[in-house]
């Protein structure tokens, strides 16, 4: 299947002085296969932008590269002005301090309550008097309205309290960054919008920068400021979501439409059918 260029028609974005993350040129080879092939973004700084694509297209991936987990075979990332794959490992460890990463399973420690979960990451990197750790968690636990529930076992739970929990200790220490991947995943309509409506809040209150990886139009229509859709290696789209659902392209007619045909295929590249069957190549 020929797939078609997802960029053609796709202008690089503008280099800003805004941008909290800025990546260009990036190329990244897993195995045989190309994950990014000259992949540019901007991350705008105080604002919501989601990151969007199939399966398979790297989107963690692309979170790693931006956090320093996983080093690029080419290209610039550029976090809040450092060039992050030059970073020493302490400049590397100070980086991300600075920013707050919801994982898509929660990751809560099970043998910690609620209020220790929070706590973790001041216990871990800051020496402060317990009243002060009480405090800050009994905050954050409020603002994701879970204060009552502080003394709770990560079994006792509920997927979307799990999730706010999470949130509440991604939040702990002020990120200038946050990272959400997949917050949405496993959610009830109810839970979904309580996160959904706390990333859009938090954003809004604390003015910070986010980066969110979701496969919800739905819900990122609601809570993004800025969207790009990365599909073939590329940037396929990206603006505002709005403007991408209105966008006549195959890719965002098949993506953000839920078509099966397109340009993503339904099959996985393999060899001919009949020979994996033990028949000659080209029999019918």
């Amino acid at each position: 299947m020929n797939t078609p260029n997802p960029s053609a028609s796709i202008e690089s974005p503008g280099s800003t002085t805004d941008a909290y993350v800025q990546i260009r040129g990036l190329h990244t080879v897993l195995g045989d296969k190309v994950l990014f092939d000259g992949v540019d973004l901007d991350i705008p700084r105080g604002k919501i932008t989601a990151i969007m694509g199939p399966s398979g297209t790297g989107k963690t991936t692309l979170l790693r590269h931006i956090t320093g987990q996983l080093a690029a075979d080419a290209g610039e990332i550029r976090v809040d002005d450092k060039d992050v794959p030059r970073l020493s490992r302490k400049q590397l460890f100070d980086l991300r301090e600075g920013i707050g990463y919801l994982f898509q399973n929660s990751a809560l420690l099970t043998d910690f309550s609620v209020f220790e979960n929070v706590a973790f990451p001041l216990r871990q990197h800051l020496r402060l008097p317990e009243e002060i750790v009480r405090n800050i968690v009994l905050t954050r636990l409020q603002a994701v309205g879970l204060r009552g529930a502080a003394e709770l076992m990560p079994a006792e739970l509920s997927g979307g309290m799990a999730r706010r929990v999470a949130l509440a200790r991604a939040m702990i220490r002020d990120p200038g960054l946050m990272i959400y991947d997949e917050p949405f995943v496993g959610l009830d309509p109810i839970a979904l919008n309580q996160v959904l409506k706390l990333i859009r809040t938090l954003n809004d209150t604390l003015g910070i920068t986010s980066i969110l990886v979701a496969h919800e139009f739905a819900a990122v229509r609601r809570a993004a400021d800025h969207v790009y859709l990365i599909a073939g290696g590329k940037v396929a789209a990206h603006g505002h979501p709005d403007e991408l659902a209105e966008r006549d392209s195959p890719w965002t007619r098949q993506f953000f439409g839920g078509e099966a045909d397109g340009p993503v295929p339904f099959e996985y590249p393999a060899r001919d059918y009949a020979v994996d069957l033990g028949f000659p190549a080209g029999a019918p």
